[in-house]
């Protein structure tokens, strides 16, 4: 990356954007509502089991104009997730500045690895075992998504949800690639423990990015 481009990306005046594309929330609390998603690329967090590994080498996605991006999002939608990847890898300031500047509510999907930046309307924390949030998301998240690939992180997932707010919405997702081993699980632990809610990754039923 030409030096004068890695300083861009280093203020947040260009990102690696790795695709952006209209569609159903298919998670958590906003499931089923219309979005813009913006997924930025780069992440050093590594889950074994991430469904978008394309997305950890930033190296591979284009330097974008912030600017762009965001003029982009706003001409489909006022709802706008950032995702990745790990967005909170880069600065996230210059980018909702300028959605909220024109606008929009926006949202992000982080595993809070990175201290947080920019400014949010809704954060959805999904919390990682092998890179742990920064102790700064926990009173601020508005939803907590624990992944379950296997009996272990149901403790994993109290563990998060102890340092949450009172306020932030609980919630369990299974692993796509062991759903049908989990979901029975996952369904006697809210039974026992209805703090607690199930999502499902309806996207990928409903066929849909």
């Amino acid at each position: 990356m030409q030096e004068s481009v890695q300083k861009l990306v280093n203020i947040g005046e260009m990102l690696p954007l790795m695709e952006e594309f209209y569609t159903i929330q298919g998670e958590g609390y906003h499931k089923g509502t219309a979005a813009y998603f913006i997924r930025i690329g780069g992440c050093d967090v590594g889950c074994h089991w991430c469904d978008v590994k394309e997305s950890w080498n930033a190296d591979l996605h284009p330097p974008t104009l912030t600017e762009k991006i965001v003029d982009n999002a706003l001409k489909y939608s006022n709802v706008v997730v950032v995702t990745g990847g790990e967005p909170l890898t880069w600065d996230m300031t210059l980018l909702t500045q300028g959605l909220k500047s024109k606008g929009a509510q926006t949202h992000i999907e982080t595993s809070g690895a990175y201290p947080l930046t920019g400014d949010w309307d809704w954060i959805c924390l999904s919390p990682k075992k092998v890179k742990r949030p920064t102790k700064q998301i926990y009173g601020v998240a508005n939803e907590l998504k624990c992944i379950i690939y296997n009996k272990s992180d149901f403790a994993f997932a109290e563990e998060q949800a102890a340092k949450v707010s009172e306020d932030c919405i609980l919630y369990l997702q299974p692993e796509w690639s062991v759903r049908d081993k989990m979901i029975p699980l996952m369904v006697d632990f809210v039974m026992k423990n209805p703090k607690w809610r199930v999502s499902l990754q309806t996207h990928k039923y409903l066929n849909i990015p």
